[in-house]
């Protein structure tokens, strides 16, 4: 859901306060009400997110619903459900007061979006944001779809994303878990399966 009001700066939105948890992107200067997600995509999220630490990622290189600052027709904001940071982006963000990824830091290495129902959130996840991520420098960006049980895995290659789908037992082809896990096999459906 989009909150009617006139176009908002970057500025505008970390400064905006409404008394309520609700969780906002920014997307073309409008506020985009966030709904509460699925249980489903929850552990989804979070299955990856012990998975991630399991192979060594550091847990202050891991990130949940941190806000990341993108370009597109103007500056937005984004909150993807798991990031996996640098060394050097987790520094910057140590001590923060508010746990956004600003343009002036580097991008995180990954970032994960699980899929929630609604043409508008499917659009979103695999077109805007795709645009957004790959534009931003995030080396990968992993679309997990509960809805139609894959994993794609969108990998920067020259500036451009190249993409890669898994889907039941095929394991995950990714340069971040070749680095952490290459021994290790995580299939589409090891992902999947934690959220049924």
């Amino acid at each position: 859901m989009t909150v009617a009001m006139t176009a908002m700066g970057l500025a505008d939105f970390l400064a905006y306060e409404d008394g309520t948890e609700t969780l906002y992107e920014l997307e073309d200067g409008a506020l985009i009400v966030m709904p509460p997600e699925s249980d489903r995509n929850l552990r989804i999220a979070s299955i990856l997110f012990a998975y991630f630490l399991q192979v060594g990622v550091r847990p202050e290189c891991l990130r949940m619903k941190t806000e990341l600052v993108v370009m597109g027709a103007r500056v937005g904001v984004r909150v993807p459900d798991l990031m996996v940071l640098s060394e050097e982006l987790a520094a910057e963000l140590a001590g923060a007061t508010r746990s956004t990824v600003t343009l002036e830091m580097p991008p995180p290495r990954l970032v994960v979006e699980v899929v929630s129902p609604g043409k508008e959130n499917i659009d979103r996840d695999y077109r805007y944001k795709r645009s957004q991520y790959e534009a931003r420098g995030i080396a990968e960006y992993w679309i997990v779809d509960p809805i139609v049980d894959r994993v794609t895995i969108l990998t920067r290659v020259e500036g451009l994303y190249e993409t890669a789908t898994f889907e039941g037992e095929m394991a995950i082809r990714s340069a971040l878990l070749a680095e952490f896990a290459p021994n290790q096999q995580l299939t589409a459906a090891q992902v999947l399966a934690s959220g049924t």
